[in-house]
């Protein structure tokens, strides 16, 4: 019996470096032109449809992940990636330091009192 050799990890990446690689994919593919500069509500608004079609899947379908051979992946994990996705090329776009943000909020978060005092949800 052989060894099947040492385990491939890949290459691990901060936010800002995939936010850069995401945005750089959405530059080759025609997302943002210098001329037509995408306004930062109406990407807001994008991610929210993310957010929505992730809804619609989940209601539909439940967790699920799925895709005919050679069509995109469909389902509430597709559209969660499509939201980060989204939000990646955002603050790549317009200079935001997301994984420093993060970082800090999550810092902050740490400090707060149970449901951040009393809140439902």
């Amino acid at each position: 019996m052989t060894s099947p050799g040492p385990e491939v990890v890949p290459e691990s990446r901060g936010l800002n470096d995939l936010a850069q690689e995401i945005h750089d994919t959405a530059l080759d593919h025609g997302w943002w032109v210098e001329d037509e500069w995408r306004e930062f509500g109406t990407m807001l608004a994008l991610i929210h449809s993310e957010v929505s079609e992730a809804l619609e899947a989940d209601r539909e379908h439940g967790k699920v992940a799925w895709h005919k051979p050679g069509e995109k992946p469909e389902g509430v994990p597709s559209e969660l990636a499509d939201v980060i996705i989204r939000v990646l090329d955002l603050t790549a776009a317009y200079g935001i330091d997301i994984e420093s943000a993060v970082l800090e909020k999550m810092a902050y978060n740490d400090t707060r009192a149970h449901k951040h005092g009393g809140k439902a949800y």
